[in-house]
């Protein structure tokens, strides 16, 4: 087993001490995979109903399905990745290859034929998000395995993943309050999403270039390593879900964490709209949601070094479930409180960004003692097969509230009334479920430990 840890740096600076162009190019790959991970979910669901009047139980289908395919693909990208790591050392091709790919389908995404009538539209969609979502994973996969052979120093995985939240936060702030000011600038309806589908897509090519030439090309992998088939590799994620504790925890918190978020985003436009009474609205609640972020997160990473990952992400968490318990009151009283409560929750959401992503190599780590071999990649693969699930099912959920409390979908235009029952429906559905969801992820993360962690704890107490 090689025991080596993989570090790519300038001479004569600290083994562990990424430069900042290592840095600054890790975390620009966050405006391709956030503009992605945001943008469909916040709008993808209401373009659907709203735009090309499709059903929202057959919408729900059309979100979901393209997302529980790539749960099977992504295991599968990350082992070719681990093979092209182990035979050339880097995971460059791969993330080119969605970096290139994504942008464009993306486009075709937003580009249904209105005209056709809902049932093509909905085809439309079906095909080219399964398409795009496939080449984001192409990128996404390979860019989650990078922390670990970057660095391996506790701390300094921490920062790199915070200064990436950040980022992060950023771009869900510009994509995610900018996409829909860009679309309804453009005139709203069919062609307002499809320049915004352009502008974004631009961004995210662009940015995704910078994170291959600034930061994966500078890794350092194992070349040269044994490579088994790409069937026994493509079960190393699975295995290491059986064998290794804490990825089989971590992953669970994760995907339950990423399913709450999801379900808030999808519901954000129907609260603005419905219940508050402005689609405007929803710039300000995706302000108070992100916005916290480029505040706190030096303060998380601050605690994180006092106190630890998994402590910070718990504190983190509890802010999340009480914050999004307040919300429920927007049944009775949709009031301009609503923004101070999101806020909250946004202080809450940004630990709960950094902390799973900085543990994750961590896990990483503990799975190679484990199995005598580091698997990075078909781990990544699992992983972001998860985290792909837990954003698919976040919508589809939502909209499944809408179903089941008399939703009336419509077409770009129209006008209907909802009925009192679907707007108590949009009002729980963005406060209930992500609380009760991230309360149970809590109770998983009770069980969590590394042996990073542990040493951690122990250096902390003397």
């Amino acid at each position: 087993m090689t025991t080596d840890k993989p570090v790519r740096l300038r001479e004569g600076r600290s083994p562990d001490r990424l430069s900042r162009g290592v840095v600054a190019g890790y975390a620009a790959g966050s405006v391709g995979t956030g503009g992605f991970g945001v943008l469909p979910g916040l709008v993808l669901a209401y373009y659907l109903t709203d735009t090309l009047g499709v059903a929202a139980a057959l919408a729900s289908l059309v979100v979901i399905v393209p997302k529980i395919a790539d749960v099977l693909i992504d295991p599968l990208i990350g082992s070719i990745s681990d093979r092209s790591s182990h035979r050339t050392g880097t995971r460059v091709p791969l993330m080119l290859a969605g970096a290139l790919g994504l942008p464009l389908l993306f486009i075709l995404t937003f580009s249904a034929p209105v005209s056709a009538g809902p049932g093509v539209g909905a085809l439309w969609v079906l095909v080219f998000f399964l398409l795009a979502a496939s080449a984001y994973s192409l990128f996404q996969v390979p860019y989650i395995a990078l922390p670990t052979e970057l660095t391996g120093d506790y701390h300094e995985r921490t920062r790199l993943v915070s200064v990436r939240i950040a980022v992060l936060a950023l771009t869900i702030l510009v994509i995610g309050a900018g996409g829909p000011e860009l679309r309804d600038a453009a005139g709203g309806g069919a062609r307002g999403y499809l320049v915004m589908a352009i502008g974004v897509s631009a961004l995210m090519c662009g940015a995704m270039i910078w994170a291959v030439r600034g930061a994966a090309r500078h890794t350092v992998t194992h070349a040269d390593a044994p490579v088994g088939s790409l069937l026994s590799q493509y079960r190393d994620g699975f295995d290491a879900i059986r064998r290794t504790r804490a990825f089989r925890l971590l992953v669970i918190v994760f995907v339950l964490q990423a399913l709450a978020t999801a379900v808030m985003l999808a519901g954000a436009q129907y609260l603005a709209t419905y219940v508050m009474g402005s689609e405007g609205a929803l710039t300000g609640l995706f302000v108070a949601l992100v916005g916290p972020a480029l505040v706190v997160m030096p303060l998380w990473y601050r605690f994180s070094h006092r106190y630890g990952k998994l402590r910070g992400y718990v504190v983190s968490s509890v802010l999340f479930v009480v914050a999004t318990a307040l919300l429920t009151l927007a049944a009775v009283n949709a009031g301009s409180w609503i923004y101070g409560a999101v806020a909250l929750a946004g202080v809450g959401y940004a630990g709960m960004q950094v902390f799973p992503l900085a543990m994750l190599p961590d896990v990483i780590e503990d799975d190679a003692r484990i199995g005598g071999r580091q698997r990075g990649g078909s781990l990544s693969g699992i992983w972001t097969a998860s985290e792909t699930a837990g954003l698919a099912l976040g919508p589809a959920v939502f909209l499944g509230v809408l179903a089941v409390t008399g939703f009336v979908s419509k077409t770009a235009g129209e006008t209907v009334v909802q009925p009192e029952s679907a707007l108590t429906g949009i009002a729980l559905g963005f406060s209930v479920v992500p609380a009760i969801l991230v309360a149970i992820s809590l109770v998983v993360l009770r069980n969590y430990r590394t042996e990073q962690e542990s040493t951690h704890e122990n250096v902390g107490e003397r």
